[in-house]
């Protein structure tokens, strides 16, 4: 069984001690300023290679909390005449996201919220100056569909000190609103219904339900504890030509498992081999400790069938801007941008100017940003370690997956319950991203 925590920040509130004995002491664990991040909890059982649903039914009681929670506006809707709720049947199976359920129940508990993958601070000055300037100087109105043509430039540009690959800004970068929008327009633009589609398990969720919106097949591969490394025989099996694309995702949330370059090369291989796309989500790309990220498209052979996706969010802890972009060829891009088109059409002009300062930042501002996360990242793990916990690897993103079963609840949901309730502390159950 396993949880996952971030590491982006607790200044003034720390665990209870009495939950786990004195040696869980509020210094050792979580007593640091600057960052919060996130712990995932998950039951190691769920792992296994069997088809698990995203549905309420998995973890009923998390529910029947939230159901609990209220807001002021809830308070006064009248209980009279309620309609059922609707949905299209592609989306049935899903729920609120267990991120807005977790903090709902961190508000409702006050709770160290530790489920979250945002900061508690802000992003840099010279970025958000940026963006006051770009307002105050008008750029107030719809930008270009596909980009203000200055960030595409500096999107290039990174993409290139970063992957070696020189890409043409004007035909190869889609500007998107996040990295989420960005998946949802590769996979609305690229992937037809009845399309087959690889997941690495655990999956961020809004791939199974963006698929699922695609009418595509999902097949998953499971990345195991407690490395989390690529079956290779099982990938190999899997993969055929009815396959249409992998979506993968690396630094990986939520095991903190990077990709190394010998998975990549088999991944690549087996894609030129059997003509697949890639989808590669690199958000954390930044945010790599014992290794060099590595780009799956800077592989040869592979830029001409890989979306990459990123964003600002994580790299500039500013995740409320919603800044992201996809490069790809331009026989792929023009499938990413048909569905931007529709689904937002344009992403908000001024923090584009200001998302083209914080490209344009000094490869300084990248090393401060990894020995910070380093330092608190030790910190957290050291704590968990002092705890009891076994921690298991985390070579990139701000996220710690640990097993919980020495403190002896039966699932990782029964497990974040008791954390939220009786220790004051909000992490999330990993058996829910499979």
């Amino acid at each position: 069984m396993q949880c996952q925590c971030t590491w982006t920040c607790c200044e003034s509130k720390m665990l209870k001690p009495s939950a786990f004995g004195s040696s869980f002491s509020s210094s050792a664990l979580l007593s640091f300023s600057k960052h919060l991040h996130t712990i995932s909890i998950t039951d190691s059982a769920n792992t296994r290679r069997r088809g698990i649903s995203t549905t309420c039914p998995r973890y009923p009681s998390l529910m029947a909390s939230l159901s609990t929670v209220s807001t002021n506006q809830s308070d006064t809707i009248q209980k009279t005449n309620l309609q059922p709720q609707q949905v299209a049947k592609r989306l049935e199976k899903f729920k609120t996201t267990i991120f807005t359920q977790m903090s709902m129940l961190a508000i409702k508990h006050g709770a160290i919220n530790l489920g979250q993958g945002f900061p508690n601070f802000d992003g840099p000055d010279f970025v958000k100056d940026a963006a006051i300037q770009a307002i105050r100087d008008g750029k107030n109105q719809y930008a270009r569909g596909h980009g203000v043509p200055e960030f595409n430039s500096a999107i290039a540009s990174r993409f290139k000190k970063d992957s070696g690959l020189e890409v043409d800004p004007e035909k190869e970068v889609t500007v998107t609103s996040g990295c989420t929008e960005a998946i949802a327009a590769t996979i609305l633009g690229l992937i037809n219904p009845g399309d087959e589609v690889i997941l690495f398990a655990p999956f961020y969720d809004s791939y199974e339900a963006t698929l699922s919106m695609a009418g595509a097949k999902i097949k998953c591969i499971t990345l195991r504890p407690p490395d989390f490394a690529i079956p290779i025989e099982e990938l190999k099996s899997t993969i055929s030509k009815n396959t249409r694309a992998i979506l993968m995702n690396t630094p990986h949330n939520p095991t903190g498992k990077m990709f190394t370059r010998e998975e990549l090369n088999v991944i690549a291989s087996l894609c030129i081999e059997n003509d697949v796309l890639v989808f590669s989500d690199e958000v954390y790309d930044k945010l790599a400790f014992e290794m060099d990220h590595i780009s799956i498209a800077s592989l040869p052979g592979m830029y001409e069938r890989t979306v990459t996706m990123n964003s600002l969010g994580k790299t500039f802890s500013l995740t409320g801007w919603k800044i992201g972009w996809a490069i790809a060829p331009p026989h792929l891009t023009w499938g990413v941008r048909q569905a931007h088109s529709f689904l937002t059409f344009a992403t908000s002009t001024p923090m584009q100017w200001a998302a083209t300062a914080a490209l344009r930042a000094p490869e300084t501002y990248y090393e401060e940003l990894k020995r910070d996360y380093s330092a608190k990242k030790a910190i957290l793990v050291e704590g968990l370690n002092a705890v009891g916990f076994k921690v298991f690897p985390s070579s990139g993103t701000y996220f710690v997956v640990v097993d919980h079963t020495p403190f002896g609840h039966e699932t990782d949901i029964a497990f974040c319950e008791y954390l939220i309730k009786e220790v004051g502390v909000v992490a999330i159950p990993t058996s829910v991203f499979y």
